[in-house]
């Protein structure tokens, strides 16, 4: 009896198995797609990275971020975060410079181990890059300025620590390279000495700079110093005795200052800019005397013209001037 309950139950299952198996078919993908349905999808973008053998470098610009897709269930997927996840391509078997194509692998890590299901694409999924051999050198820092300082006021003199650097990357790339330039200084406004960090810049990727990327800027500012020209000015005559007058040869001449140009802006000269001392005269006669100059502290006298002066002195005459330039 039990035997033939048993070919019951089969015939049964056979009877129209064809059917049967589609049914169980598409059970099934109903589930699975049902669960892939219910999946969330995360977007990142991380930094892609290029392993060589460390006797070559890349030579090409290349993608620095790469799209990654994450797909999973919600409850899972959320909690992974983009350092997770890690992107690089595999040039270490390549000994010789050339362009090479190589896929670009995942490499899961911290929340992203152990999670299941976890579907992982990447955009782009290869990449072609050229690779050339490592070079280094050190190069001087240039700095860069922007704005002026107040008026009157100039750079003298800077130091910057430190002085130079060492740049690597590929050989073709770091020959060309001369110096490495900071970014702006900003010189708008200032009037006193000063110090600041500043950083430096990287114009070309494919280029490291060695260091924390950073240079130390001291700067001396000094008021501006300017050379000025004054011409025909009168050359006075000082301590004659009033039983003389003084006839000189020449009555007109020029200084040329040096100072601040916030101070010969301000200056004007005065009447006894440039004199002549007759003060040790006692007898008529010509002299031949010196022109003083008698010019501010904080000018300083680069040249002066004439340098002497024939002066005729003979004895004062009632109604006569004694100094037809004048005396103080």
């Amino acid at each position: 009896m039990s035997s033939l309950n048993g070919r019951n139950v089969l015939e049964k299952l056979a009877n129209n198995w064809p059917a049967k198996v589609i049914s169980i078919v598409v059970a099934i993908f109903l589930f699975m797609f049902h669960r892939m349905s219910a999946l969330d999808e995360r977007y990142f973008s991380i930094p892609l990275r290029v392993q060589t053998d460390g006797q070559l470098v890349p030579a090409s610009s290349y993608p620095r971020n790469v799209r990654v897709t994450l797909r999973g269930e919600s409850n899972t997927v959320l909690t992974i975060v983009e350092d997770d996840i890690e992107a690089y391509i595999d040039l270490t078997k390549y000994k010789n410079e050339g362009v090479y194509k190589a896929p670009v692998q995942i490499q899961k890590k911290g929340s992203a181990l152990g999670i299941n299901p976890l579907e992982i694409q990447v955009d782009p999924v290869e990449i072609a890059l050229a690779i050339e051999k490592k070079e280094s050198k050190v190069v001087g820092i240039t700095p860069s300025f922007r704005g002026f300082l107040n008026n009157g006021y100039e750079l003298s003199s800077y130091v910057m620590e430190p002085s130079q650097v060492e740049v690597s990357g590929p050989a073709s790339v770091v020959d060309k390279i001369s110096d490495v330039t900071t970014d702006f200084i900003e010189l708008t406004g200032r009037k006193e000495n000063f110090t600041v960090s500043v950083k430096l810049l990287n114009k070309d990727p494919l280029i490291k700079i060695a260091g924390n990327g950073m240079v130390n800027f001291q700067a001396v500012v000094q008021p501006s110093v300017l050379v000025k020209t004054f011409d025909h000015l009168p050359i006075v005559i000082s301590g004659l005795n009033q039983k003389f007058v003084a006839r000189p040869q020449i009555n007109f001449g020029s200084v040329k200052l040096q100072g601040s140009q916030n101070d010969l802006d301000v200056y004007t000269p005065d009447a006894s800019l440039l004199s002549l001392d007759c003060s040790e005269i006692t007898e008529e006669g010509t002299y031949m005397l010196p022109v003083i100059v008698s010019a501010p502290q904080n000018l300083s006298v680069i040249r002066y013209d004439p340098q002497d002066v024939p002066v005729e002195v003979a004895k004062a005459v009632d109604g006569v001037k004694r100094n037809s330039g004048g005396q103080p």
